[in-house]
């Protein structure tokens, strides 16, 4: 069974189009330091702002670094925080999901009250205001971007959770007198790892475009560091002379979104085609 949808995943040419996309930039990630005719922070001031050239294969900005030695690093910390950040959302909306599932009453309407209330800020504001108050650098708009997105984990794995815990053999378990956390651990969990590898994959994403829309706020990594929604919002001012500055990021941060996001639909229609998300 499987196998068969596998060999229909293969077949389906937006999930092969999206597994392309994403294995280029994973490449591009691991061997950024080879792939790199220069270093991301390497600045040349007489060749400040020149066309694509055999030199600079897409162009120089206004310092006289390779821009494309800067998208190319800049994968790392778009990737690299987007994880960190699905990683975070993912252990606290999952714990949070399944404590409220689980346990319902009392703790189920704090949970959703605070999931609620969550859900009713702005996501954009609200991680503004996180980073603001700890701080511009990457880690922080990790910690800012899982603080705003870890609701719609909390949601599904909470109403999963519910339909579990009536299964008889989870019902005997109770009966037989085992604790809580075993019965979570034991027969729970287990059968939420398809659901939270669909929520995560499809997190992923997300999770990168906040990434690089903080950075082009200015709240990201800062330099010298090379941040793609930083490099879009510097080329903005030399868009007329110079468009590739902010063309290369804009284009790097379409493809890289809508590979995984490709890769992600793929994920959820072989683990779980009936998972609403």
């Amino acid at each position: 069974m499987r196998k068969e949808k596998w060999k229909l995943m293969l077949q389906n040419k937006m999930f092969v189009i999206g597994a392309v996309l994403f294995l280029a930039v994973i490449v591009v990630v691991i061997f950024a330091p080879l792939l790199s005719p220069h270093t991301y922070t390497e600045q040349n001031m007489s060749m400040r702002l020149v066309k694509p050239c055999g030199e600079y294969p897409l162009g120089t900005d206004q310092y006289g670094r390779c821009i494309l030695s800067r998208v190319f690093y800049g994968s790392r910390i778009a990737l690299g925080v987007g994880i960190v950040a699905v990683v975070i959302e993912t252990l606290i909306g999952v714990t949070l999901g399944i404590i409220a599932g689980y346990y319902g009453k009392t703790v189920d309407k704090i949970v959703c009250f605070v999931t609620d209330t969550t859900w009713s800020i702005p996501p954009i504001i609200l991680a503004m205001a996180i980073v603001l108050m700890l701080g511009s650098s990457a880690q922080n708009v990790a910690i800012s971007v899982a603080v705003v997105s870890w609701a719609q984990f909390t949601k599904i794995v909470r109403a999963k959770v519910q339909s579990l815990k009536g299964l008889s053999y989870i019902e005997a378990a109770k009966i037989c007198g085992e604790k809580d956390i075993s019965i979570i651990l034991r027969y729970i969990l287990p059968n939420l790892v398809s659901t939270i590898i669909i929520l995560a994959t499809l997190a992923l994403p997300s999770a990168i475009l906040s990434t690089t829309s903080m950075g082009f706020l200015g709240l990201g990594a800062q330099q010298p560091l090379p941040d793609w929604g930083m490099i879009l919002s510097e080329g903005i001012q030399y868009i007329r002379n110079a468009p590739w500055i902010s063309l290369v990021p804009g284009l790097a941060i379409v493809w890289t979104v809508l590979g995984f996001n490709l890769v992600g639909e793929g994920v959820k229609e072989l683990l779980d085609p009936r998972l609403k998300v």
